[in-house]
């Protein structure tokens, strides 16, 4: 639950910023995959934080779903582009997704110490 809260926070501060710069066509992709963003980042710290103190295996295999789940995104973004690009325009969606996720994957780093 902990990072619900700053991923919502990051999702209205990247969406909001994305209206400012790309105008109102921006407003969906940064909601959308900003959501998206925090979700993926909330399933990855729960995988996680459940191998912390667990065999280095786990912890290993916690951070390649993790990771899996990331580059999944990665394709929904590119599935969400060539579907419909005046709704999904690639730079603020591409901005919403990444400005998202970044700043949450900083979490990963606090959850193994």
């Amino acid at each position: 639950m902990r990072l619900l809260a700053p991923g919502v926070v990051l999702t209205a501060v990247v969406t909001a910023l994305l209206v400012l710069g790309f105008g109102p066509p921006a407003l969906i992709p940064g909601l959308v995959f900003g959501g998206l963003a925090t979700l993926i980042q909330f399933v990855a710290g729960v995988a996680l934080r459940r191998a912390v103190g667990k065999p280095f295996e786990q912890l290993l295999k916690a951070w390649g779903v993790g990771m899996g789940l990331r580059v999944l995104g990665m394709f929904l973004f590119l599935g969400a582009v060539l579907a419909d690009r005046t709704l999904f325009p690639p730079l603020p969606t591409a901005l919403a997704y990444v400005g998202v996720l970044i700043p949450l994957m900083f979490s990963d780093i606090r959850t193994i110490r």
